[in-house]
């Protein structure tokens, strides 16, 4: 019989020597070869390739003298550090359902619709597709619902195809890197080991004024098609079914929205927030859209479709519920015991120090990042295994340099999410591809804000504006 301390000793990892150089490139390759074959080749589920992944790492972290104990405290430590970050995901998919709920969504359709103009049609389809990227928190629910009615007006109005999807797909991708209720966003932060705000207050370096070229670029590419004429009987038909389902008072349904983003630009802990503004739109959907209370809390695990009768906005008026974020939810924790298993038993360590380390300019390591998680799109066909490994492979020398943890998560989003729907064999890629009716290789030129966000992030370093050092941001509610 043992004590609880002489458990307690058993469960710590005796450290053994590091891997030499070919055995933690062997194993890192058999993970990324498992994962790319298994995606692409056999179309084998990504979590299931996440665990036999897990299995290949364990065998050779034993084989390196590591007990089972040992090996599972590795992978306790890398799902332990992330623990805020996970509760915020299951806040995410609440947030969203409750959002639904309240109109709030609907009445970002319902007003934005007002703003298209002919000569306007391309910088206004950009802010609206922005502005619900925000809201929602995804780039495919936007380009699924707000993107589909603008490509048919687009066409409509004759505007090539590939240039909507191309704005579209910039200002749905704005709102995946920034919103605070993106899974890629909470996703980056909790694998750089970064705050939440200060991950959304780094990229805002970048990210503002790529925002500003492009919304440049669209206002003047689109003034040429100031003559044509938008097709009203289909946004008339698209409002009234809002109007129809919804009460539209934006000063009530917006409220929400405005209380998360205001608690945010406060500091408030992002699960406070997202808490306050979830508890207000139930109240909004229950008092002012006079819904049925329990539905409204069923919403929260588990949200239904909209009624508005148009198939699409049905669909977006569905999204959200814990349930919803299960799948990013289950991968990321078993993602990041196996970066547990890389990190602590040296793999990714003696990886650094042979590719990673020769870096000296620190324009040179944003570079690399930015192109670390490119590759990984390329390579995986996934954005999110690539921001996590991407950040557990550069997360040390970020720390040598003394630079801020969000300038890690920063470059990750901007080499990984940026990118991802600009190949043709990702998920985004293909989920793109299906839903706007364009080739990806035709719409990728026009996507300004994916090609051009990393330039920009790679010129301001060069320059030497907004490398954050550490303890910047330091202060939290």
């Amino acid at each position: 019989m043992t004590t609880s301390g002489e458990t307690a000793l058993e469960e710590l990892p005796v450290v053994q020597p590091p891997p030499a150089f070919w055995q933690a490139a062997v194993c890192f390759t058999g993970i990324l070869l498992l994962i790319a074959l298994g995606l692409f080749v056999f179309e084998i589920s990504l979590h299931a390739l996440i665990f036999l992944a897990l299995v290949w790492a364990g065998v050779h972290t034993r084989i390196l003298g590591y007990s089972f104990i040992a090996i599972r405290s590795m992978m306790d430590e890398g799902i332990v550090r992330a623990l805020p970050a996970i509760y915020i995901f299951m806040l995410i998919g609440m947030v969203i359902a409750s959002f639904m709920q309240s109109g709030t969504i609907a009445s970002l359709l319902y007003f934005g619709l007002d703003w298209l103009d002919p000569a306007l049609f391309l910088a206004a389809g950009f802010v609206l597709c922005s502005l619900m990227s925000v809201a929602t928190g995804t780039s495919w629910g936007t380009a699924g619902t707000i993107g589909v009615v603008l490509i048919g007006i687009g066409d409509a109005m004759g505007i090539p195809l590939p240039l909507t999807a191309g704005m579209i797909i910039s200002g749905a991708t704005f709102g995946d890197k920034l919103s605070p209720i993106s899974d890629t966003t909470n996703l980056a932060a909790m694998s750089a080991d970064t705050n939440l705000y200060r991950h959304i207050g780094s990229m805002l370096y970048t990210t503002i004024p790529t925002f500003v070229i492009v919304l440049s670029i669209f206002t003047v590419w689109g003034w040429q098609y100031g003559d044509h004429h938008l097709p009203q009987a289909h946004l008339t038909e698209i409002r009234s079914a809002l109007a129809g389902s919804f009460r539209m008072d934006g000063m009530v349904t917006l409220l929400p929205l405005l209380v998360m983003l205001g608690m945010s630009i406060k500091r408030y802990s992002a699960e406070v927030s997202m808490t306050c503004s979830t508890l207000l739109a139930l109240l909004i959907a229950v008092v002012y859209q006079d819904r049925n209370g329990i539905d409204v809390i069923n919403a929260l695990w588990l949200n239904t479709p909209g009624d508005t009768g148009i198939a699409s906005i049905d669909e977006l008026l569905g999204r959200g519920g814990l349930y919803s974020m299960a799948w990013t939810l289950l991968l990321s924790i078993m993602a990041l015991a196996l970066g547990g298993i890389l990190h602590h038993a040296g793999f990714l360590q003696v990886l650094l120090m042979r590719l990673i380390a020769p870096i000296r300019r620190t324009s040179t390591l944003i570079a690399a990042t930015i192109a670390s998680g490119l590759t990984g799109n390329l390579v995986m066909g996934e954005a999110y295994i690539s921001i996590i490994l991407s950040c557990q492979l550069f997360k040390k020398v970020y720390q040598e340099k003394n630079l801020d943890l969000a300038v890690l998560s920063r470059s990750v989003e901007e080499g990984s999410t940026l990118t991802t729907g600009l190949i043709p064999w990702t998920t985004a890629g293909i989920f793109y591809t299906a839903t706007l009716g364009v080739p990806t290789l035709d719409y990728a030129p026009y996507t300004l804000l994916n090609l051009l966000n990393p330039l920009v992030s790679i010129g301001m370093a060069v320059m030497g504006v907004g490398l954050l050092r550490s303890g910047r941001y330091q202060k939290t509610t």
